[in-house]
């Protein structure tokens, strides 16, 4: 029996040697660089330089650039760019675009001083998060095109291998080297920002290069496409419009209403349910983040400290993390799997209430840091898995855009007012809340695992 064991253990193991599942760690890492940089690790610069926390919260809108992507996500999954589409294919062109704009933008945000001119700052921060959340519809296409169902989990644990490698890079990386390069830790001064975001600029040619070397999947998508233009333009026949403009309302119909009507049609009744569960499942973590870095300036912790911490700690535990939730949802299932994402999602950040009790406690950190990410880690590849098998290839793109969309979208808003709610309340009471919060996901994790589990039984 043990031998048995051990053998079905090998086979979950043994995903990670696939070529695509391997390709897709630098294309995380592609994807995982910019977040941090303008949100946590930009708070952290804008604390320093002495921007207030209620401002510092209010920026963090930023990032609903990423919930609103489904808007142009039809765009990515149908338009062509011109000779880009031609040279690279549909899914390389739109991530080759938008990691050149990523790159520009960053460039602009290090030669920008935000104490002189943070409305600038803004709108480069606003450039990265757009062709950020650009690049993260393309990418989440490819992903979900280039391997079976059955792979998806592993593809999930290695994108989020590379993704947290990036974001402990815009993160732990960039406070090394703005430390490196400051000379006083008491005093505000733009020039190490300016180095380390140079330094993040260039990190972008990993995505660049990657870009250029992948394949496009090999998808058929086109024919059901086609299918829903033909019904569309049938429709459409006896409104006496021309043929062009009959070609066009087509051509709107399948790339901005099928997408949407088919994840309906093949839900039913549970498909606002799923909408739920994915619109709170990280509202624990994405809400709590924003406020993590102001906590470590606050608390004393120097850029050197939290940049060396994360670095050693966080990455270690964040791809651990990320490749048990790999391996867990092959071998347990995906719903069991995000039950236990929530729960841990939700009970690490009561470790940061004690951490506040500590005073500057580097021990307290270290353990506070590396069970956050762990946690993390688990929970995000059962959860880009469970997502993954919920779009339809033919409209890959747009769907799984929609699906994160909607996972952003309360989280950010509600961490918008994080900083004044610790204004308010402190600490402590701030991370209580974001612990409570996420108890609601575990009651939508149950129903909809009984929902599949019904349907299963139903096929």
């Amino acid at each position: 029996m043990k031998s048995t064991e051990t053998s079905s253990w090998s086979n979950a193991l043994r995903i990670y040697l696939h070529p695509r599942v391997i390709g897709m760690l630098s294309l995380g890492f592609s994807a995982g660089l910019p977040l941090l940089l303008i949100l946590g690790t930009l708070s952290f610069w804008l604390r320093e330089a002495g921007i207030d926390r209620a401002t510092i919260g209010h920026l963090s809108w930023i990032g609903l650039a990423y919930s609103f992507k489904w808007l142009w996500s039809p765009l990515v999954d149908r338009m062509p760019l011109p000779v880009l589409t031609r040279l690279l294919g549909r899914r390389r062109s739109w991530l080759f675009l938008s990691q050149i704009i990523i790159t520009i933008a960053l460039i602009g945000m290090a030669f920008t001083d935000p104490l002189l001119n943070l409305t600038q700052l803004v709108f480069f921060a606003l450039a990265v998060a757009f062709a950020s959340a650009t690049q993260d519809i393309a990418l989440d296409a490819y992903r979900i095109e280039a391997v079976a169902i059955e792979l998806q989990g592993a593809m999930a644990a290695t994108y989020q291998g590379g993704y947290r490698i990036a974001m402990i890079l815009a993160s732990a990386g960039v406070l090394w080297i703005a430390a490196a390069m400051d000379a006083s830790e008491t005093t505000y001064e733009h020039f190490p920002w300016q180095v380390a975001y140079l330094a993040m600029a260039c990190s972008m040619v990993v995505g660049l290069m990657t870009t250029l070397i992948i394949r496009e999947p090999n998808v058929v998508y086109n024919q059901q496409v086609s299918e829903n233009e033909k019904i569309a333009l049938q429709r459409m026949a006896t409104w006496n419009l021309s043929p062009r403009i009959n070609k066009a309302l087509a051509w709107l119909y399948s790339a901005l209403i099928a997408p949407f009507r088919d994840f309906i049609v093949r839900h039913g009744r549970q498909a606002l349910m799923i909408l739920a569960l994915i619109a709170i499942y990280r509202i624990s973590d994405v809400v709590m983040g924003v406020m993590s870095n102001p906590f470590y300036v606050d608390m004393g912790y120097t850029k050197d400290e939290v940049a060396t911490i994360s670095k050693v700690y966080g990455v270690i535990m964040t791809i651990a993390g990320a490749a048990i939730g790999g391996v867990l949802t092959a071998k347990i299932g995906i719903m069991r799997t995000l039950f236990l994402g929530a729960i841990l999602s939700a009970a690490t950040n009561l470790l940061f209430v004690w951490l506040a009790g500590q005073g500057h406690n580097v021990s307290g950190l270290i353990l506070t840091i590396s069970a956050d990410n762990l946690a993390a880690g688990i929970a995000s590849s059962a959860f880009i898995a469970y997502l993954s098998g919920l779009t339809n290839s033919a409209y890959s793109a747009t769907q799984y855009a929609l699906f994160s969309s909607v996972m952003l979208l309360l989280p950010k808003f509600i961490a918008g007012f994080s900083g004044q709610f610790v204004d308010a309340y402190g600490y402590e009471n701030f991370f209580i809340a974001t612990a409570i919060i996420g108890l609601p996901v575990l009651i939508l994790v149950w129903m909809a695992g009984q929902a599949r589990f019904e349907k299963t039984n139903e096929k």
